[in-house]
């Protein structure tokens, strides 16, 4: 901050404290002390988030250059090779660092790389990658980078040893992200539990529905959300729908979160828990209610997150009948049984190390790097946002994540990770690991 600028914000302090009716004391020094902490606490951030936590990551622009041509040409480059990012000094978010706290997180990694690797061997796996767009990243390479990553996790003692191991042995794939330049905007998921019935009482009036067995003869257009189930959800025994009713809730909203979600997880009135899977969708895309919302001007925006869409639909309840038919899309489930949530590479997720991508674009069952700014429950109940480097596997999409700038991350099962997930929107990078081609 300039002389200048100081002398400015001091007269504009003095001016306000001037405008009380009433006497208040104040202390030269102590504005003084404030403003300059205030000082050195905004350099000490534009040091750490603009060099470390921002500039490093980004895609260098001497390769945003050189790939500039088939950008301009629309051409699928989802993807742009790099070194890895040396960490800076002091800046722990670099690293993922809770691989080595508590064993459990470095044993669902691992978990999670085997899934991949069952994934990988598979006939849908061959095909995924037989026609995949960018050059190198072939699906053996991809299966010897999971092999090497799962025995650097064994064998490396702290994040720091880990990470200097992927810069000598790995190359980065960069999304392009939604600007050219590395940005990726991500949100969060979850599998939500909700008390449901397997048969429809007054309680429990709204259905979800299995794959009609005859779903690959239906007509194109599709009939939309509205035409399935009419505009209260209550109408789906009358038409296509009759007799595919799998489970009942209670609120109206909450089978279309479990179709939002992709899966859930259910509490019977016998005790017993079951889950639901997804198992097809109507051909239309995803809309958002909360948009919607915005677009009529019941809420703004910006700052917009789940539980203030949640909020606003319990205190008026009866436009669930207007927002939820604008989205045509409709998502049909199958039980699993107690199974956890599957991905759409017929894998289980895993909380915090999956993601969901836009599977035209990305290497399913890949490794992953994500860096975004995640929001955690600190000690006292209360939510705060860190920015965090994560090792993930790319196991899952979604109707909302498309293109190169979209990840969903996976956080979990039940009402905290739903709490987290509702407020999980930040932009961020996207990287793949790769081993360096000679090895």
């Amino acid at each position: 901050m300039g002389r200048q600028k100081f002398l400015i914000l001091m007269k504009k302090i003095f001016t306000r404290l001037r405008k009380f009716n009433k006497v208040i004391c104040i202390s030269l020094p102590m504005v003084l002390s404030v403003l300059l902490v205030r000082m050195q606490s905004l350099a000490h951030r534009e040091l750490i988030s603009l060099e470390c936590r921002v500039k490093k990551w980004d895609i260098p622009v001497s390769l945003t250059v050189e790939n500039q041509d088939a950008l301009t040409q629309k051409q699928k480059v989802p993807l742009i090779q790099r070194l890895p990012v040396t960490c800076c000094q002091g800046d722990t978010s670099c690293l993922d660092e809770v691989l080595y706290g508590e064993i459990a997180d470095k044993k669902a990694l691992i978990s999670a790389i085997a899934h991949s690797l069952q994934y990988l061997q598979t006939g849908n796996a061959a095909a995924a990658y037989q026609n995949y767009p960018v050059a190198g990243i072939t699906r053996d390479r991809v299966i010897k980078s999971l092999k090497r990553f799962r025995e650097l996790l064994l064998t490396t003692n702290s994040a720091t040893e880990l990470h200097q191991a992927i810069e000598r042995e790995f190359v980065l794939y960069q999304s392009v992200g939604k600007d050219t330049k590395g940005s990726v905007l991500f949100t969060a998921y979850y599998e939500p539990l909700y008390a449901a019935s397997r048969v429809p009482t007054p309680e429990y009036r709204y259905p979800v529905y299995r794959l009609p067995p005859d779903f690959n003869s239906w007509s194109k257009p599709h009939p939309t959300r509205e035409e399935l189930e009419g505009a209260d959800g209550l109408q789906g025994a009358k038409g296509k729908l009759r007799g595919l009713e799998l489970f009942w809730f209670r609120l109206r909203l909450e089978p279309y979160l479990a179709q939002i979600q992709g899966s859930a997880r259910l509490q019977l009135a016998d005790g017993s828990q079951t889950t639901i899977g997804y198992a097809g969708n109507i051909a239309y895309n995803y809309k958002s209610i909360g948009r919607e919302l915005a677009n009529d001007g019941k809420l703004p925006l910006e700052g917009m997150t789940m539980p203030i869409i949640l909020d606003y639909f319990q205190k008026h309840p009866q436009e669930l009948n207007i927002y939820i038919p604008r989205d045509r899309s409709f998502v049909f489930f199958q039980e699993n049984h107690g199974e956890p949530a599957q991905g759409s590479i017929n894998v289980p997720l895993t909380a915090e190390r999956s993601i969901a991508t836009d599977k035209s674009l990305m290497p399913p069952g890949a490794l992953a790097l994500i860096r975004a700014s995640i929001p955690f429950v600190n000690p006292t109940g209360k939510m705060e946002e860190r920015i965090v480097s994560r090792y993930v596997l790319d196991q899952d999409t979604g109707g909302a994540i498309k293109g190169a700038g979209r990840v969903d991350y996976f956080l979990g099962t039940g009402k905290l990770a739903g709490d987290r997930a509702g407020v999980t929107v930040s932009n961020g990078q996207l990287f793949y690991l790769l081993l360096k081609s000679k090895n």
